[in-house]
């Protein structure tokens, strides 16, 4: 529900379908990456300019450059290109 919940504040997105798939340690005390997949439900993306800098729906197909392979975010791109989410 906090996801959903954060998702919600940060984008102006609704999301169903919420799934865990990996996490992450940061280099940063006492933080960690929490990856999750969704599917969208409604709203208009609307970014909360304290959190997000960027934010874009793209296809497969016509990706800018993404983040490198050791990353969460890469991972959860690449199973997402090959279609595993």
């Amino acid at each position: 529900e906090s996801a959903r919940r954060e998702i919600m504040e940060e984008t102006g997105l609704q999301v169903k379908n919420l799934r865990y798939c990996a996490s992450q340690p940061w280099p940063y005390p006492s933080v960690l990456m929490v990856g999750y997949v969704a599917t969208y439900e409604s709203g208009e993306l609307s970014l909360q300019r304290s959190e997000l800098r960027k934010g874009q729906w793209f296809k497969r197909k016509a990706l800018p450059q993404i983040p490198g392979k050791v990353s969460l975010a890469r991972q959860l791109i690449d199973r997402w290109i090959e279609q595993k989410l």
